[in-house]
């Protein structure tokens, strides 16, 4: 372990000190305390009032009011809800719009919590995060949400970080670690949810042009317009255009994004609202696969691709073409003591994929046509969903009960076949004999669709003025359908349906020691639905009648103090996570089936403090462990400890940060010979800006903002990328050198 690293090392127990003494200051504090200090939810800490988490809706807590603070929370980088029932980090506009690069995304946004660990080789959203990992759990096990809506691939519930919302489209971020409520909805609540809210219409007419320059050859260009009310009623709306290039930090790896977004709320009388939203998302990227060690000692820590059009590494062979869409409708409406809530929505991705056989040079050249020719592959994959969510709440006896459902469809066609890239022809070695090219070319053809249901009912027993408990159950069904000419591993015809169902009970105790310090306790069950590949097998059945939807039982303890200068929040978790679906072959045949399990558990800590004169200090820490049960070693991209540091400086025009996000020694299984350890790193970053009046005419505020990411330069491998498909050689990640952004943006009219 070098020096340097023994010293990032050294830092980390000055993090968790850090929040300790917070969280020792926090009664001292209480005496001399503003009383008027407020509680902080997800949905208040956004500008946007449209979420779904009705069971987070700020409210009054049996005469406890409990309403947004405007104070420390308005600069928080992170912060807890005095309301929520879990371990809960809520990321304000004000940091993401300061702090987060103009190319970043959500992933770039949720880095920052405790127990997140993410890698983002190319820069900030200047391609899928490779990783993004919550206590352990990794994409694909947990929730991610855009205003309320889970979306997903429907075949593994991964995300697609570049081809939604943009940075200047996202009002706020909130990263719930666990699993929820019942009225918690998506197909993997097993690890938690990343819940994302877009910006909201400003009550206002503005016109809000920005631009921004970087690092590789990065521009971004956009506008967000917002209406103010323009109609009698009240109507209100908001549209941003952007569009962005870059050359990226890896090489050959360039980007360019268009996004639209749009957004109207119209009031339908004092109780009701309906909310239209829509965006479309147009994307071009070229994607590497990551590098060996041996490549990156001998082209340089940010090699990717090259511009040999005789390698299977060349650019143009290994790219994405991706447009996206997503639209809703909402209805809000309060009356009588009944609340009612509904969305219905869809949202479609269509990706066409092209890569070398073997960007990594083991496999040599030479296709069905000539032995000097360049093989690849070409891919599509598009799916579209259509869903539902539907809920109702009412007053009842002392408390709440709270019902509803959520229906999605979700419809995919996904293709793959060999191809000459030199000659740009489908190359046929999968089944040389084939009747035609097509199928001789084809590793796979396939339809596929996910149908979900889930209803859930929960009631909220107000016990006394302070406490409530929360109890309840989901019913999940799911079902599966394939129809393939060629199926994805086998190559050969399938078609088969199979339906699975789960119910999730959970219980949650809330206690308010007053309106600026409380405390919760959850048991709940989280859940992950049985992935796609269960049929990429000769025969499913034999694996489907011994697989079952993979849970969690989660138990976790915590509390959460805020008031006009303090926010500060803990918690303890431990987690088992059974069902685990595993692969063996049998007869030669591969087979799936539940077996072992993970355990986890840790201590969590996040707290911002105002020292005064606009000087603020901010830390965050987690401790964490996550076992595999089979053999007792650790679970992938699971960081032992990770933690943050920041100073910031707010005072009237002038915004300032420096941070520092801290992530421990993680273990990558590479190969049965290669078991690594990636030691601990860290990324300092900082930010500045300044908004003045600069009397001209039409123009309210002129503001510039700088930032500098990986101010120590630190580009040391952070993460495994995967191997190469010939030797199984490992592939990495390295973090991506200093950079900057400059961004200038005006408010007219």
């Amino acid at each position: 372990m070098t020096s340097s690293t023994h010293a990032l090392y050294r830092r980390t127990p000055v993090y968790l000190a850090l929040c300790v003494a917070l969280a020792i200051a926090a009664p001292i504090h209480a005496q001399d305390a503003n009383n008027q200090g407020n509680a902080i939810s997800g949905p208040s800490a956004s500008d946007n009032s449209d979420g779904d988490n009705t069971s987070n809706k700020p409210k009054t807590l049996n005469g406890v009011q409990v309403t947004a603070n405007t104070a420390v929370s308005s600069i928080a980088p992170t912060q807890g809800s005095t309301i929520a029932t879990e371990p809960q980090s809520i990321i304000g506009s004000t940091f993401i719009q300061e702090n987060i690069p103009p190319t970043g995304d959500y992933t770039d946004v949720a880095a920052i919590s405790p127990s997140v660990y993410t890698v983002t080789p190319n820069g900030a959203g200047l391609m899928e995060a490779a990783v993004v990992s919550i206590r352990g759990f990794q994409d694909g096990q947990y929730n991610v949400t855009f205003d309320g809506i889970p979306w997903m691939d429907s075949n593994d519930f991964t995300h697609h970080s570049t081809s939604y919302f943009t940075n200047q489209e996202t009002g706020s971020v909130v990263v719930d670690r666990g699993p929820g409520t019942a009225s918690t909805l998506g197909n993997a609540t097993f690890g938690g949810t990343i819940s994302v809210d877009s910006i909201n219409p400003q009550a206002k007419f503005n016109v809000n042009p920005y631009i921004s320059f970087g690092s590789w050859d990065t521009a971004i260009e956009g506008v967000r317009v917002d209406t103010g009310s323009f109609t009698s009623s009240g109507t209100t709306a908001v549209v941003n255009l952007q569009n962005g290039e870059s050359d990226g930090y890896l090489s050959y790896a360039g980007q360019r994004r268009q996004s639209v977004f749009a957004k109207v709320v119209q009031p339908l009388g004092d109780n009701t609202t309906l909310t239209f939203a829509a965006m479309w998302n147009n994307l071009n990227q070229y994607v590497p696969f990551g590098a060996t060690k041996a490549q990156i000692a001998q082209y340089g820590v940010n090699y990717a691709l090259n511009n040999d059009p005789t390698s299977q590494a060349y650019y143009r062979y290994n790219e994405d073409k991706i447009d996206t869409d997503m639209a809703y409708i909402g209805l809000h409406s309060e009356f009588s003591g009944w609340t009612i809530d509904n969305k219905t929505y869809t949202y479609g991705y269509n990706h066409f994929g092209y890569n070398g056989e073997d960007p990594n040079g083991e496999t040599p050249n030479g296709t069905a046509y000539s032995p000097d020719d360049v093989p690849g592959q070409h891919m599509r994959n598009t799916n579209r969903s259509w869903g539902d969510i539907f809920r109702l709440s009412k007053e009842i006896g002392p408390g709440e009960v709270r019902t509803g459902v959520w229906y999605d469809h979700q419809d995919d066609i996904r293709w793959l076949y060999e191809f000459d890239d030199t000659l740009n022809e489908l190359n046929p070695v999968v089944n040389p004999g084939a009747a035609t090219l097509q199928e001789a070319a084809a590793d796979r053809r396939m339809n596929d669709t996910l149908v979900t249901i889930q209803p859930f009912i929960e009631y909220q027993w107000n016990i006394t003025d302070n406490a409530y408990l929360v109890g309840g159950a989901k019913y999940d069904y799911f079902k599966r359908n394939i129809d393939a000419s060629a199926n994805q591993k086998t190559e050969t015809p399938l078609t088969y349906s199979k339906d699975w169902n789960a119910t999730l009970p959970s219980l949650a105790f809330h206690y308010a020691f007053s309106s600026n310090w409380t405390a919760y306790a959850q048991w709940a069950k989280g859940y992950l639905a049985p992935n796609l590949n269960l049929f990429y097998v000769p025969n499913p059945a034999v694996s489907d009648a011994a697989v079952q939807p993979e849970k969690t039982t989660n138990l976790q303890l915590g509390t959460t103090w805020s008031s006009d200068r303090l926010t500060l929040s803990g918690d303890i978790y431990k987690i088992n996570f059974n069902n685990f679906v595993q692969s063996q072959h049998v007869g030669g045949i591969l087979e799936y089936y539940n077996g072992g399990g993970v355990h986890y558990k840790g201590v969590e800590l996040e707290g911002t403090y105002m020292l005064g004169g606009g000087f603020s200090v901010y830390a965050n820490g987690s401790l964490n462990r996550a076992i595999q049960t089979a053999d007792n070693s650790w679970n992938p991209n699971t960081p032992h400890k990770t933690a943050a540091l920041g100073f910031i400086f707010n005072n009237g025009p002038v915004y300032m940060s420096l941070v520092d996000k801290f992530v421990g020694k993680t273990y990558y299984t590479a190969n049965a010979n290669d078991d690594t350890p990636i030691g601990g790193y860290a990324i300092t970053n900082f930010a500045a800006s300044y908004k003045f009046d600069p009397h001209i005419t039409n123009v309210k505020d002129f503001k510039i903002g700088f930032q500098i990411n990986n101010i120590f330069n630190n580009t040391t491998i952070n993460a495994l990328a995967g191997t190469t498909a010939a030797d199984g050689t490992p592939l990495y990640w390295t973090i991506p050198a200093r950079n900057f952004n400059f961004t200038v943006s005006a408010d007219l009219f």
